[in-house]
């Protein structure tokens, strides 16, 4: 991932250090639970552990020129390690596993720990979400259906409606990070052949990890199921910065990113504030779903296992991830920054909307008095249609009618907002975290 979108604490996880450090931790507890089985002294297990080679860049370094030589990075792995330690306790390095043994298992702790930070920043976008939903539940604003005016709505209920969805994409979370949150140290086809089973459930438990049956890898939808909540996440958060460019457009008006001072909206037109942001957050989500289909790709592999996963994980979970939490962090600060309009939204709701928008309540009316529903819906369409091409008020029109005979007060109350928002807290209800 580019250093614009990486957040340092997610891409830490993800370099080189942190990977071959937990690669080798792996290997150590896999000695620790060798020893524990009798199968190699246990004070040349605290040997291995005294003579820890320290991680650094000048280990990846010569890691990369032993790869130069074996064409096999694990294999420079532990014969690095293992000329680190000296002998006769560095073979126990690797002793009884294969690759995948180790790297699946450090890929899988690493991931989950990277899903940690997944989480809690989903969370902090949806609690400002919330937030902004309880301190907006009250304020009308003109609902669209395929773009066009429909019937009042609130700022709140859409806040409301983007918490809940995030809500479920956290339950989709935590359901990927107890998937991936696996281990296996079961030899090269998984059926144990050097090792005993009791090495894994060791590894595993110190590791926080679940051990589970496997082929030479861990199975890959579990790493898909992890590319999918992303994916999820970035859709939701596509969804809501959508509904901001739609409410920044100049003929709206009814929010606007946060703008901060000294900032330029365009280097041409200063008059501009463009919803920049949002359209960021669009862009990025379509490549989180790329990077989904290219784990759904991995999940098919030839037999016990092929390497064609290999190459492509090695982009696409680490640029994920990054790309998740970077979105998520800066679609909380847009949740909790975004300037709401609220004159405007009446504007536009009692002026802008010709009143068009109590079309329904005005059919349901006349429907009340005994009218049929087509001859009703005939007559409030006519009068609709009036009103757009004459750009006159809709309760003009419907007032001056002599089709439409209902009284001033039941006309009264079918263009009132707040009778069509009276259930609007069940929005804000629905949010039980917050309560």
């Amino acid at each position: 991932m580019i250093p614009r979108y990486s957040p340092k604490d997610v891409a830490a996880l993800f370099s080189d250090e942190n990977r071959f450090d937990t690669m080798l931790e792996v290997e150590l507890l896999a000695a620790e639970g060798l020893a524990a089985e009798g199968v190699l002294p246990k004070d040349e297990v605290a040997k291995l552990r005294s003579r820890r080679p320290v991680i650094d860049a000048a280990f990846v370094k010569e890691v990369d020129e032993r790869e130069l030589i074996t064409n096999h990075d694990t294999a420079a792995f532990v014969d690095l390690v293992q000329a680190k330690i000296g002998m006769p306790e560095g073979a126990w390095i690797h002793y009884g596993l294969t690759s995948s043994d180790v790297v699946d298992t450090a890929l899988c702790h690493t991931i989950t720990r990277a899903m940690d930070i997944v989480i809690t920043e989903a969370t902090a976008l949806r609690d400002a979400l919330t937030a902004r939903a309880k301190e907006s539940v009250d304020m009308p604003i003109t609902g669209r259906t395929h773009g066009m005016h429909a019937e009042p709505t609130t700022y709140g209920a859409k806040f409301a409606l983007f918490a809940l969805q995030v809500q479920r994409d956290i339950e989709r979370a935590k359901n990927a990070r107890t998937a991936i949150a696996v281990g296996k140290l079961s030899g090269a086809v998984g059926t144990y052949s050097n090792i005993d089973p009791k090495v894994e459930a060791y590894v595993c438990e110190k590791l926080g990890l679940t051990p589970v049956p496997a082929t030479q890898v861990i199975a890959r939808d579990r790493h898909a199921e992890v590319l999918y909540a992303c994916a999820a996440l970035g859709t939701s958060m596509e969804q809501f910065a959508l509904e901001v460019r739609h409410l920044a457009r100049t003929e709206v008006g009814e929010a606007s990113e946060p703008f901060g001072k000294g900032q330029k909206g365009s280097s041409a037109m200063p008059h501009k504030r463009n919803p920049v942001l949002s359209e960021r957050l669009c862009g990025l989500a379509r490549v989180l779903r790329g990077y989904l289909q290219a784990g759904l790709e991995d999940v098919a592999l030839w037999h016990e296992r092929d390497i064609s996963h290999s190459s492509v994980e090695r982009i696409v979970m680490p640029d994920a991830l990054q790309l998740t939490v970077y979105m998520l962090r800066k679609a909380t600060g847009l949740a909790s920054g975004l300037v709401l309009n609220p004159e405007r939204a009446l504007e536009n709701l009692n002026v802008n909307s010709l009143g068009l928008v109590f079309s329904q309540s005005v059919l349901l009316a006349l429907v009340d008095s005994g009218m049929s529903r087509d001859d009703a819906y005939r007559i409030v369409q006519a009068a609709a249609s009036k009103a757009g091409e004459t750009r006159t008020n809709f309760r003009d029109i419907i007032e001056a009618d002599p089709a439409v005979k209902l009284s001033k007060e039941v006309i009264a109350n079918a263009f009132d907002a707040q009778r069509l928002l009276a259930h609007r807290a069940r929005f804000v209800d629905a949010l039980t975290w917050a309560k």
